[in-house]
């Protein structure tokens, strides 16, 4: 083998030999070598003779001298072996991986069902959607995947709480036993009812969780909510409303809110735009903290999304400790995702600078913002127009006649009472309280009418309305770009070629392959730049 292709850059002490394959068969070349580091199943031996380096995953270890020397060892590394193996054993999934929701049902049907066949658990994407359409997606998952691993997200709505408890109990009444808390900054009543209600003890004595909580989050003060029993003033309530048993609630003073958490960095959607190698870290300590004091039967897990599009990623998450990744913009582009031809084309292209915050429609009175993509769309700078008149007028009226005219004719296309009979029609059904306060204040109503553009420029994205182009609103991290990047060049440049399964496989392939590369460096070997990579195969 040539010697600069696998370097010995500093020997290891010791005298171990090894026994194999005659060194003349040894792999010769870079694509021999990427084959045998790809055998994730198989070993990998490091060998020396006579000056020449070599690798192989045939072989064993010897004691006794000979002419072959080991340099070098790792064992296998399968893609089922990262991560930590309770994640998989709780939710059934074959992989400690899972793709995070995509409100509106970006994380489709379809995309829930292509990750859940193939042993990877996928979050369908219930925010912004109605309880009718929610329930159709419940039906049809289950149908399609009995045993197989699912989950349905819950997105924070504090100002709909009564939408937030129907999709609750949606999800009650059809035993949906996996949610993703999204979008959070405090427990809710309906999440404790949630957890509460799936609560009761087994033959044991022990207790059985039946409705498991994972929660996404980027704050530790947050977190501490999480990591802490539910509140006891929620529990007495919902016991006084009958729709928890006093052992449930006495059940629920003695597990987490949730079960899990991801720990979410800079991702498309709602982020603070944290760094992952900041977060992790802290995480972790508060989670041992909280298990220090409460002693809970199941330790909480921390995972890491936002950032997460590459197999590097995936392997700096992993070192770090992180118990599974989440992926969530690199989905988006795949054919299984609710999003039309022109938004995938849109994200493909993407660089990772093309990314900014926008004002949030779920939570925009509050100044809540979203990361998006600002290529190919004026979504961002419109949706910050927006809140920037809202923060300075009192009501739509107050606001200069030249800056109305221009927002009716050039970003909503429709007049403002047009818009504003809609909003009836729609909170009517949704949420009548809306309107009520709307009615009685008119920066309310003025607020409604902008959140019917922040809301509808995500829809115009998923069905490719024609003419709103320019208003895409497509949610949208960094690890696009990387993605994007990482690709480039391969069957998966191309977006009808980018299906979700085969985006898991080569992150988690690709993960394992640096993984062992890493172990391997780490004894002083070191190989040339092509392999030190990871190519989508």
């Amino acid at each position: 083998m040539e010697n600069n292709i696998v370097q010995m850059v500093s020997f290891l002490p010791g005298s171990l030999f090894w026994k194999g394959t005659q060194d003349s068969t040894l792999p010769k070349n870079e694509e021999e070598i990427r084959k045998c580091l790809l055998k994730l199943e198989k070993p990998v031996w490091v060998v020396q003779s006579a000056g020449s380096t070599g690798i192989t995953n045939e072989g064993e270890m010897a004691l006794t001298p000979g002419p072959v020397s080991l340099i070098g060892f790792t064992g296998p590394l399968t893609i089922d072996s990262l991560g930590d193996r309770s994640f998989c054993k709780t939710y059934n999934t074959l992989f400690a991986y899972y793709a995070g929701a995509m409100a509106n049902g970006i994380a489709s049907v379809d995309l829930v069902i292509s990750l859940g066949r193939a042993g990877y658990m996928a979050s369908f994407g219930a925010g912004g959607l109605s309880p009718d359409s929610i329930e159709t997606a419940i039906v049809t998952i289950k149908d399609a995947l009995p045993g197989k691993p699912f989950a349905f997200n819950l997105l924070n709505s504090p100002g709909e709480p009564a939408l937030e408890r129907k999709v609750t109990e949606l999800y009650l009444k059809h035993g949906i036993r996996v949610i993703e808390a999204s979008a959070y900054l405090t427990v809710s009543s309906s999440l404790v009812y949630y957890r509460a209600s799936g609560l009761s003890l087994g033959p044991d004595n022990q207790i059985e969780i039946g409705n498991r909580i994972i929660v996404k989050l980027s704050r530790k003060e947050v977190a501490r909510r999480f990591l802490a029993p539910p509140p006891a003033e929620i529990l007495r309530q919902l016991v006084e409303e009958k729709r928890i048993t006093e052992q449930q609630a006495n059940l629920a003073q003695q597990v987490p809110v949730a079960d899990d958490v991801t720990v979410e960095a800079d991702s498309g959607g709602h982020t603070d735009n944290r760094p992952l190698v900041c977060l992790v870290p802290a995480m972790l300590a508060l989670r041992d903290e909280f298990q220090e004091k409460y002693h809970y039967a199941q330790l909480v897990r921390v995972g890491a999304g936002g950032g997460i599009g590459t197999p590097s990623a995936a392997l700096a998450a992993f070192m770090m400790g992180a118990a599974y990744i989440v992926t969530g913009s690199v989905n988006q582009a795949c054919v299984e995702a609710n999003a039309s031809e022109h938004t995938r084309k849109l994200l493909a292209q993407a660089e990772m600078t093309d990314v900014s915050m926008a004002p949030a429609g779920d939570m925009f009175e509050m100044g809540v913002r979203v990361q998006v993509l600002k290529r190919g769309t004026m979504f961002p700078m419109r949706a910050q127009k927006l809140y920037e008149l809202y923060t300075h007028y009192e009501s739509w009226e107050a606001i200069p006649t030249g800056e109305r005219e221009k927002l009716e004719t050039q970003v909503f296309k429709k007049g403002f009472d047009s818009i504003w009979n809609d909003c009836e029609q729609f909170f009517s059904v949704r949420d009548p309280k809306q309107i009520e306060r709307a009615n009685k204040n008119p920066k309310d109503k003025m607020a409604l009418v902008f959140r019917w553009y922040l809301g509808l420029s995500s829809r115009w994205s998923n069905t490719g309305q024609p003419d709103r182009e320019m208003d895409y609103q497509i949610w949208c991290g960094p690890a696009m770009g990387a993605f994007n990047d990482w690709v480039r060049g391969t069957t998966m440049g191309d977006i009808q070629n980018r299906h979700v399964v085969d985006v898991a496989r080569e992150i988690l392939t690709g993960c394992a392959y640096l993984y062992r590369l890493k172990i391997l460096n780490a004894q002083g070997i070191k190989f040339t730049a092509g392999i030190e990579r990871y190519p989508v195969v």
